[in-house]
């Protein structure tokens, strides 16, 4: 698992479908400003100095409740308990299986 794609909310960005797609190369190379817009969840950890939000005592804020609620977006959980692992130095992944995500591999 490289380390580098480590999303702050919970994605591991070395296997997300938008990657290889779009050439994104994950929220901590772009330092937030995604392919897709400015990350709010990266730009919070960045500011607050985390690795990821599974450092943050507020774990999970609004903001990533958000996220793990949106329709084309959530991830039924996988984020949570990845930021969960992450935070215990227990580096694997549950990967996302979003509408998103799916959407990707029509590209």
């Amino acid at each position: 698992m490289d380390k580098s794609m480590i999303a702050y909310c919970g994605t591991y960005c070395g296997v997300c479908e938008w990657k290889d797609k779009v050439g994104c190369k994950g929220c901590k190379a772009c330092v937030g400003d995604m392919f897709w817009g400015e990350c709010d969840k990266a730009k919070c950890c960045i500011e607050k100095g985390y690795e990821h939000c599974g450092q943050c005592a507020d774990m999970p804020c609004d903001k990533l409740n958000d996220l793990f609620g949106d329709p084309e977006h959530g991830d039924g959980g996988a984020r949570l308990r990845n930021l969960q692992n992450w935070n215990n130095k227990n580096y694997v992944y549950e990967k996302l299986g979003n509408i998103a995500q799916e959407e990707a591999k029509k590209l």
